[in-house]
C-alpha cells in the first residue's frame, strides 16, 4: 500500500543504516530549511514500500503500515505484551491471532509473553485459548509481574509452611479484582491462586492485623471467600482516591508503615471497548509511595523481567530479540533499559493522545510530539506500527 507521511521536525535517512538496502526516502543530511526540500518531504515513500525511516530527538526508528517482513526477518524471537497488542481483555485484536500463527509456524520465530498482569504465568497462558490463541505457539511461555511478585512475597514474607504459631503467620491486606464476577475481564486468576504462590501468608481482615499490603488489583479489598469485600470504587472508573486514601493512610499510621508489594505496575489500561481507560494497581502503589509508604514494584519497565524472558527463550544476543508493546512508559522504556529493540503499537494505550483509530498510523508530527513529551531522549522504539497484524 502507499504510505503518505507528513514530516515535521524529522530528518529522513537511508534504510541502509538498518540493513534495508535500496529503499531511500531522502538522502542523508537533507536540509528542511528551503521550501523545495520541504515539499519533497510530504510523500516520503517508494511505491509499494509500506514504511519510512525517520529521526526524532536523535533516535532513529522505522514506521510501518503493518507488522511486515521487514520487521519480522530482523529477529529470531519476539517478546509480546498482551493488552493492547494481542487482545483487549475480552477479545483478540483484529489480525493478532493470524500474525502469531504466522510468526510461530511459517517464520519459525520464538515467542514469549511479557505482561504486567498480577496473574501467575501459567494462568495467563491458560487464558489464551479464550481469545483464540494457541498456547503452543508461545514456546517461551510467559513472564508475568504477578509471578515475580508472588516469588518475592514467598521469599520475603512467606516463612515456613510448618509454622505452628498462628500469630507468626504473616497477613496481607490484599487490594485486588472483584472475583464475585467471574466474567470480569481483569480477572485472569482468582486472588487465592496468587496467594497460594506467596507461601505461608494469610489474608488480613483489618489494618491492625496486617503485616504487608499487596497491590494486586484495583477494585476491592479482598478479605477472603467468607468475608465481604470492600469496594474501592470509584477508583477504577475515575482514578479517584476518595475511598482509597483513608485506607492507605491507616496502613502508615504510627509505627505501622506496612511494606507494600505491587504485582501490576500499570497506571491505566484501555477499556475493552477502546473508548476510555480503567485505573490500575500501579497508580494505587504510586499513591501509597506519595503518602510516605515503601512499595516493591514488579513488572515492566524493570529490565530484570526482560532478562527473564531471554533466559526462558535461551537467547543471548539482545539485538536478535524484539519486544512488542503499546506503552511508552512500560514497554518501550523497559526494552530500552534492557538494551532490546522494540516495536510501538500506536492503536493501544496512547491511541487517544495520538488521535488515531485502530489500525491507523498517526502523523509523524504528532508521534514526535508524544515521544518528546513522554520519553527521555534516549528512549525510542525501533519500529512503529498501527497494530499487531499483517498487511
Amino acid at each position: 500500500m502507499l504510505l503518505l507521511c507528513r514530516v515535521s521536525s524529522f530528518t529522513a535517512t537511508r534504510h541502509t543504516r538498518l540493513g534495508i538496502v535500496g529503499r531511500t526516502c531522502i538522502r542523508p543530511s537533507t536540509s528542511w530549511h528551503d521550501d523545495a526540500n520541504r515539499k519533497k518531504s510530504v510523500n516520503v515513500v517508494n511505491h509499494g514500500v509500506s514504511h519510512v525511516i525517520a529521526s526524532a530527538s536523535k533516535r532513529q526508528y522505522t514506521i510501518h503500515a503493518s507488522f511486515d517482513d521487514d520487521i519480522i526477518d530482523r529477529y529470531d524471537a519476539f517478546i509480546l505484551d498482551q493488552f493492547g497488542v494481542l487482545h483487549n481483555g475480552q477479545d483478540a485484536l483484529p489480525g493478532a491471532i493470524e500474525l502469531v500463527e504466522y510468526l510461530a509456524t511459517q517464520k519459525q520465530k520464538k515467542l514469549i509473553i511479557l505482561s504486567n498482569t498480577s496473574a501467575p504465568a501459567d494462568k495467563a497462558m491458560a487464558k489464551l485459548p479464550k481469545f483464540g490463541f494457541d498456547p503452543s505457539h508461545f514456546t517461551g511461555g510467559a513472564v508475568t509481574s504477578g509471578e515475580e511478585a508472588s516469588r518475592y512475597i514467598r521469599n520475603t514474607f512467606g516463612g515456613s509452611a510448618t509454622t505452628s504459631s498462628v500469630a507468626a503467620v504473616p497477613k496481607a491486606l490484599m487490594l485486588t479484582w472483584d472475583a464475585s464476577d467471574r466474567d470480569n475481564p481483569r480477572l485472569t486468576a482468582l486472588p487465592e491462586m496468587f496467594l497460594e504462590q506467596c507461601g505461608n501468608v494469610q489474608l488480613a481482615t483489618s489494618v491492625e492485623e496486617a503485616d504487608l499490603i499487596i497491590f494486586h488489583g484495583s477494585e476491592v479489598w479482598y478479605k477472603g471467600p467468607d468475608q465481604p469485600s470492600e469496594s474501592l470504587s470509584p477508583f477504577i472508573e475515575e482514578g479517584s482516591f476518595e475511598r482509597v486514601d483513608s485506607l492507605l493512610q491507616a496502613c502508615l499510621e504510627g509505627t505501622k508503615n506496612l511494606p507494600g508489594v505491587c504485582a501490576n505496575p500499570d497506571f491505566v489500561v484501555q477499556t475493552p471497548a477502546g473508548d476510555g481507560v480503567h485505573y490500575m494497581p500501579g497508580m494505587l502503589a504510586a499513591r501509597y509511595q506519595e503518602l510516605g509508604g515503601h512499595c516493591q514494584m514488579f513488572g515492566k519497565p524493570g529490565s530484570e523481567h526482560f532478562e527473564a524472558c531471554l533466559a526462558k527463550l535461551g537467547l543471548h544476543d539482545k539485538q536478535r530479540v524484539c519486544h512488542v508493546g503499546d506503552s511508552l512508559h512500560h514497554d518501550i522504556a523497559g526494552a530500552s533499559r534492557a538494551g532490546i529493540p522494540s516495536v510501538l503499537v500506536t492503536s493501544g494505550i496512547h491511541k487517544t493522545e495520538l488521535g488515531t483509530k485502530f489500525g491507523a498510523l498517526p502523523t509523524l508530527e504528532v508521534l514526535d510530539e508524544l515521544l518528546q513529551k513522554e520519553c527521555d531522549d534516549d528512549v525510542r522504539p525501533s519500529h512503529v506500527v498501527p497494530a499487531f497484524r499483517l498487511g
